[in-house]
């Protein structure tokens, strides 16, 4: 898998990249990064990426034909690489919520090749928006200065979901969002901290019971802190008797 980043800062997202689980995976070969700056394909002496919104209003927008160059070179790139294809990604608040679902399906076509579009100031031209972008993808309700850090938050995301990224098998089958519901409570030694105690049930060595537990939680947590995501949830007969006992357990303090 490729994934390339349209960028005016190309250090940034290539040296965040090469931490943790996602640094991991590029040396693994498991994808392969490239960065790109528009300002390379701006045609003034000056690399203007940017100008004054017709309309008025503050800030600046991002100019159409140098992202446009940028990214027909990386299509090349990627044609030249063999990939399948090419899907612009454009991270913006304006686009879906994104889901462990959709990581995960982006995850899936290992001869992919992915456009990230990091925009800056008060965004980019809506006509390269309508011309190039496959997809329009939050990271969450709010706003940052730029693309970058929601575009590297979306390739950890799918590097962690990659085959052989990860050292526990394991792992990504057991995180939050896998079965649409938050994690359950995790302890680790010693077993008292600070006057608090590890619950007695992981202590004692039954699994049944154990894995009874952490779902009951993760029921709850997902019932105090998200409720929203029930409604969308796909719970067992069993699933649904625990959450009945979690939200009694919850009316009871």
């Amino acid at each position: 898998m490729r994934i390339d980043v349209v960028t005016l800062f190309p250090e940034m997202v290539a040296h965040a990249v090469g931490f943790g689980v996602t640094g991991r995976a590029h040396e693994r070969g498991l994808w392969q990064l490239g960065v790109w700056n528009p300002r390379d394909f701006a045609r003034d002496n000056h690399r203007t990426v940017d100008d004054r919104p017709y309309g008025g209003g503050p800030g600046m927008v991002m100019l159409p034909g140098p992202l446009s160059e940028a990214i027909a070179a990386v299509r090349k790139a990627h044609a030249d690489a063999g990939t399948t294809r090419s899907w612009v990604v454009h991270l913006t608040p304006a686009g879906a919520p994104l889901t462990h679902g959709r990581v995960v399906e982006l995850s899936r076509d290992a001869n992919a090749g992915y456009v990230l579009i990091a925009g800056r100031y008060e965004g980019i031209d809506e006509r390269l928006v309508a011309r190039e972008v496959d997809e329009e993808i939050a990271i969450g309700d709010f706003v940052v200065s730029g693309g970058e850090l929601p575009a590297l938050m979306l390739i950890d995301a799918i590097a962690r979901q990659l085959p052989g990224a990860l050292n526990g098998a394991e792992s990504a089958a057991q995180e939050s969002f896998v079965d649409g519901l938050l994690d359950c409570p995790h302890y680790t030694r010693p077993e008292t901290y600070d006057g608090m105690a590890v619950p007695p049930v992981l202590l004692s060595g039954n699994h049944a019971e154990i894995a009874r537990w952490r779902g009951m939680q993760a029921l709850r947590r997902t019932w105090e802190r998200r409720p929203e995501l029930l409604a969308s949830a796909t719970l067992t007969r069993e699933q649904r008797e625990w959450l009945a006992e979690a939200r009694k357990a919850a009316e009871n303090g």
